[in-house]
């Protein structure tokens, strides 16, 4: 005999899974939990925390760079420029690599974590703009509202991702980074990030960090780059040509 369950009942699991995403925040703020020094004039395209170092990618031709940082002093141990046609953006670093995007060259380069020696190059079309990955593959922006899911092996896109806000594109996806199982992005000249999930494209939560930086410190719009600290779950954000990088504590505000 079959137990006569209320109808009631029957929606509970879905519900349950309403309750669930509703009772995370929508919008968060943040408490700055300690400052870093930065160079001031590093134009920050992509940034990435390991082995105790801040690894960054610099911009603008003639200038751009890929640099291994000593996070107390800000001081770079480690440096190689670019060839000065190329216009540094995103990077990320996945086995003994690190990956780092360009901007409108459709030229990608590869180096050796450690030494910083170039590997290889590959190529993509259209713009190149943030770059980080999951564990498995390289998921870059391009500056629309889509992110590209790479095969570390062959550099070839593998599939696509279009991101959304209430069923509506959020474009200008800019700086990425791979956190606790979502990604990561800065909006585009915007002190905005984008929390997405990496499977349906939705943005589950937006992070406001105005008053970051003082504006007359401030030398471009909005922030640009992220950085986590998997081992010691630590948050860091920093912007192009910002004296700090900071590293932040989320805060779920009011109207969230």
């Amino acid at each position: 005999m079959k137990f006569p369950w209320p109808k009631w009942f029957l929606l509970l699991p879905g519900l349950l899974v309403c309750w669930a995403v509703s009772a995370e925040p929508f919008y968060y703020g943040y408490q700055v939990v300690r400052t870093y020094p930065h160079d001031p004039d590093a134009f920050t395209q992509g940034l990435f925390y390991f082995g105790g170092w801040f690894y960054e990618g610099t911009g603008l031709r003639g200038k751009s760079s890929l640099r291994r940082v000593d996070p107390e002093t800000g001081r770079t141990a480690l440096r190689v420029d670019l060839a000065p046609h190329l216009f540094g953006e995103g990077i990320a670093s996945l086995g003994d690599r690190i990956y780092q995007l360009t901007w409108r060259a459709g030229i990608g380069l590869v180096f050796d974590r450690e030494r910083f020696e170039l590997l290889g190059r590959f190529s993509y079309s259209g713009e190149g703009w943030g770059l980080t990955t999951d564990g498995s593959e390289l998921i870059m922006s391009d500056g629309t509202d889509r992110l590209r899911f790479l095969d570390p092996r062959t550099l070839e896109p593998v599939r696509e991702l279009s991101v959304t806000l209430s069923g509506e594109p959020v474009r200008r996806l800019n700086e990425l980074e791979y956190v606790r199982g979502e990604i990561w992005a800065n909006v585009w000249q915007t002190d905005t990030i984008v929390r997405i999930d990496p499977e349906s494209g939705r943005v589950r939560s937006m992070i406001d960090l105005t008053g970051i930086l003082d504006p007359a410190l401030r030398r471009t719009r909005g922030a640009n780059g992220i950085a986590y600290d998997a081992d010691l779950d630590r948050l860091f954000v920093t912007g192009k040509w910002w004296p700090s990088i900071f590293e932040i504590r989320l805060v779920a505000r009011p109207d969230g």
